[in-house]
């Protein structure tokens, strides 16, 4: 908890003192100004009972209310705190208390970890919210950051799919038990879906549900964007955009993905153009900087493009699949002994870290052996590799694309899944 002159912050919530003004993320909630006195109250009495006089003395300064009226008030804040609502207990004749978690310091510092987008900082991500859960089992924000974090994990190829996908759905599936399924749960709910297992269909569904319950939950639009491009929906991926950009037209995530809408419809040199603007405006982030990077490599501006791709190794390392996108680049210009070097370094380091198949496959093609490139896609699909839901429509598999074994790599890959996660699944549609 933060308290400032004029502000005063508690869990995900600020609110500004002078104003009046309640925010959630960013995002300002409606808050009347009474109800505002009531929750600053409760935060400055935090882990105390407030009882009627006293919140007569504090939130209505002596002005003598009705403990009906007190009891109103205090549900409106409840109200807008939304699934944080259960932060404030009542006993009846010893009255209202707040009590954040023991584990809100550790999510907090969970949150700043995989905010990195980083190795490293997923990791420290994963160390924070495990030890918030053992400072607090019943906070459901430590499994949603749980959940969240295995599921970067396996969207940036830092962990199997096969490891982090029952990882994901056990902690989103405890987190959904304590909270119900809330938007932004529900938000990572349809990413799993998508990535993990490549049920399009209901990922949609959940998506556009969260569309009409939140729709100023930005990061929505941009998974919802990368949903639509795996099944060649473009223009349907950059509506989705647009509509994003209209909540938030700073969020850096959106003119990143809009650089791979333009990528995989193989409009290069939009992809370019938009590529300059996302790193112009967002530098760090890995989406805008990587697709800007393939555009380049596959518009032939092979120099630009491995300058790119060393840049991102740089800025973000230990993303092995970074390093093979260079050596297939370097391959494809002709440049083969510095990509077999490459490729005899991802190969050594492959048995103590994870290296996604889909990836080395485009290596191993590019150096012309096409045979191991598609043992690497068999590979790929008995480990459900994540990279799998953007096969139909990845530029980077054309050339594999016209050799007859591609068909059925593609049908098997699409097929309907049989995962082993049906209590976890089931536990969740009730939920939802």
């Amino acid at each position: 908890m933060r308290v400032c002159t004029h502000e005063v912050e508690v869990g995900p919530f600020l609110i500004d003192l002078s104003t009046g003004r309640l925010l959630r993320d960013g995002v300002e909630l409606p808050l009347r100004p009474q109800a505002c006195r009531v929750f600053k109250t409760l935060i400055q009495n935090r882990g105390q009972y407030v009882d009627y006089a006293n919140m007569i003395t504090e939130a209505w300064d002596g002005t003598v209310v009705s403990r009906h009226t007190v009891d109103v008030t205090v549900g409106e804040v409840r109200k807008v705190l939304q699934e944080f609502g259960s932060w404030i207990t009542h006993r009846p004749k010893v009255g209202y208390r707040l009590n954040v978690p023991k584990s809100e310091d550790l999510v907090r510092k969970g949150w700043h970890f995989w905010n990195r987008r980083t190795r490293e900082g997923f990791e420290k991500a994963l160390d924070s919210f495990q030890a918030a859960a053992l400072e607090d089992g019943t906070d459901f924000r430590v499994y949603h950051g749980l959940a969240a974090t295995y599921l970067m994990q396996g969207t940036y190829c830092l962990r199997a799919a096969r490891e982090a996908h029952p990882a994901f759905r056990d902690a989103l599936d405890r987190a959904v038990t304590l909270a119900g399924m809330t938007p932004d749960l529900r938000v990572h709910h349809a990413h799993g879906l998508h990535v993990f297992e490549r049920d399009f269909a209901r990922a949609e569904a959940e998506f556009l549900q969260v569309e009409r319950d939140k729709p100023t939950l930005t990061p929505m639009y941009g998974f919802l964007a990368m949903m639509y491009i795996s099944r060649g929906r473009f223009a349907e991926a950059l509506n989705t955009l647009v509509k994003g950009y209209k909540v938030d037209p700073l969020f850096p995530v959106l003119p990143a993905v809009e650089v791979s809408v333009h990528f995989f419809a193989r409009n290069y040199d939009a992809a370019i153009a938009c590529g300059r603007k996302s790193l112009e405006l967002h530098p760090y982030i890995l989406v805008g900087r990587n697709f800007y990077a393939q555009a380049l490599d596959y518009s032939g501006r092979f120099e630009e493009a491995l300058r790119e791709y060393r840049s991102a190794c740089t800025m973000l390392p230990g993303l092995n699949w970074l390093r093979i996108l260079e050596g297939a680049c370097l391959a494809r210009s002709g440049r083969t002994k510095e990509a077999s070097a490459i490729l005899h370094d991802i190969e050594r380091m492959r048995p103590t870290e994870y290296v996604d198949p889909c990836y080395l496959a485009l290596l191993y093609d590019a150096l012309g052996n096409r045979d191991r490139a598609f043992e690497e896609l068999e590979r790929a699909i008995q480990e459900n590799s994540i990279t799998l839901c953007l096969l139909d429509v990845d530029p980077k598999m054309d050339s594999m694309r016209r050799d007859p074994r591609f068909a059925s790599v593609v049908r098997r890959v699409f097929s309907p899944p049989s995962f082993n996660l049906s209590d976890s699944s089931q536990t969740l549609s009730a939920q939802a």
